[in-house]
């Protein structure tokens, strides 16, 4: 099952333990972006209304959860090319007929197969009705990471396309860090691109620069091109941070006279597509923008599991598996892990699950005092008194209250972070502990980003841009997609 929730931002937006910045809240102004203030950290919604036909939700109202509770439709339609173009729709180009044909009970052949969404097919989110306030899991530690809506549009193909696919150009540009099953999700773009008679696409060179870099020529893509892609990692496009301004990088797509631009990034990157999307309603483009979100930190709330994350989880437990042997075969041997993860620990948590040999696991979605009686340090002598050795894994956010803070930003607007794994290494652990222990340190920040997708993974993305691919040819609005709801996201 796959959700296509349209994609706003209003500056980067994030609620303490999954962003909500590549979703929009569909409240009574139609289409809003509702959120947390990530500069302030406190929980002041953010919203921006991008529509004024109707009004704007008041959040301020003890009653808004009752006021969202409205018709479906009218809070949930997407934006479309209809919106701004006069656009007629067309029969599908696209074959259900994939399969063996099969023989009914009668006899007859069956030629065809009912494969096509609605249009209103929705995607349950809430699978559990809790009986009691107090059963676990009814309340969220962050209560701005509750979801008020039961239901979410389905993605799938249409009977309908809008696009004339043998005039379609498409462009496909993947920006920011690396992740793991990059490739697998530009494959899968190419080739579902194929299967609906779209032959003119082509991939734009390490992120937005691309378009307005001389020297970065278009890359043309087919199915020959992308075959073998998914066997390697990083981005067969190239990837960079940052940008030009957003007017320059509209004129290339008029230039290139793009009908369909699939941007694969993370929140920056979707701040940025959100930018160009506004400029071409404004001039008028007949142009899709279409992000496909890429966390490998698997932090945005409704989605099962982002691509990128198993890889990076497996890609920790050897790191793990590491530090565990070398802390036990150590005199009072304690393993330092740190691993990838700003504002959410979902890699460490996993990792540390998995691996069944972590003894410590911090993580900043929840907060931990090092000094005292109940604190880290104290419970890390008492595992080195009992045990005789020690295994910390840590989350690169974790613990930002106890370094000091820097007002500096990296390429892509991100603060840079105290480094935590220093903190403990150079000054607590040294200080409380007993002399003779000894202290591996391992670092993998950047060895999950570079592996090659697990199984899973490249199952994931490939169900998941099937799904899209036929989201998009058959109803050309700006979105974001991912899979969540049956847990078939991997």
């Amino acid at each position: 099952m796959a959700l296509a929730p349209s994609m706003d931002y209003a500056g980067s937006v994030s609620s303490g333990q999954k962003h909500l910045g590549c979703f929009r809240v569909h409240t009574s102004s139609r289409l809003q972006c509702v959120g947390y203030d990530k500069k302030s950290r406190t929980n002041q919604f953010v919203v921006r209304a991008i529509s004024v036909d109707r009004p704007q939700l008041d959040l301020s109202n003890p009653n808004w959860k009752k006021q969202f509770q409205e018709d479906f439709g009218k809070r949930f339609s997407l934006p479309h090319l209809r919106d701004v173009i006069d656009v007629e729709p067309r029969p599908t180009t696209f074959s259900l007929k994939s399969r063996t044909p099969l023989k009914n009970v009668n006899g007859s052949v069956q030629e065809s197969w009912n494969g096509y969404v609605n249009d209103d097919d929705r995607v349950l989110l809430k699978v559990i009705k809790f009986a009691s306030p107090t059963s676990a899991g009814a309340d969220c530690i962050d209560p701005d990471c509750s979801w008020v809506e039961q239901w979410v549009h389905r993605a799938g193909p249409r009977k309908q396309i809008y696009f004339e696919p043998q005039y379609v150009k498409a462009g496909i540009v993947t920006c920011g860090g690396l992740c793991p099953g990059l490739n697998d999700v530009i494959r899968q773009i190419v080739l579902t691109l194929e299967k609906y008679g779209v032959k003119n696409i082509v991939g734009i060179q390490h992120g937005f620069r691309g378009f307005f870099e001389d020297h970065l020529s278009e890359v043309p893509l087919s199915r020959h091109v992308v075959q073998n892609i998914n066997l390697a990692g990083g981005s067969f496009l190239g990837v960079s941070r940052g940008g030009a301004k957003i007017s320059d990088i509209v004129d290339s797509i008029q230039a290139r006279r793009l009908d369909m631009l699939f941007v694969l990034g993370g929140n920056g990157t979707h701040a940025g597509a959100n930018a160009i999307h506004e400029e071409c309603r404004k001039r008028k483009l007949q142009v899709s923008i279409v992000c496909v979100p890429k966390t490998i930190d698997n932090d945005i709330l409704l989605m099962d599991k982002t691509f990128g994350f198993d890889t990076a989880v497996e890609a920790a437990q050897r790191a793990i598996n590491s530090a565990y042997i070398e802390a036990h075969s150590a005199f009072h041997g304690i393993g330092l892990v740190k691993l990838m993860g700003r504002s959410s620990g979902f890699i460490t948590m996993h990792a540390s699950l998995s691996s069944g040999q972590v003894d410590i696991c911090l993580i900043p979605e929840v907060p931990f005092i090092l000094d005292g009686p109940n604190g880290v340090l104290r419970h890390l002598e008492h595992l080195i008194e009992t045990k005789g050795f020690a295994l910390v894994c840590v989350a690169e956010g974790a613990g930002q209250e106890y370094l000091q803070k820097s007002n500096a930003t990296d390429a892509s607007g991100n603060m840079v972070l105290g480094d935590i794994g220093v903190h403990l290494q150079q000054k607590c652990v040294p200080m409380h502990l007993m002399p003779s222990c000894a202290l591996c340190w391992v670092r993998t920040l950047y060895m999950a980003r570079l592996q090659v997708s697990v199984a899973s993974q490249q199952g994931c993305a490939t169900r998941t841009m099937c799904t899209y691919q036929y989201q998009k040819s058959s109803s050309p609005q700006d979105s974001s997609i991912q899979t969540a709801g049956c847990g078939i996201g991997a």
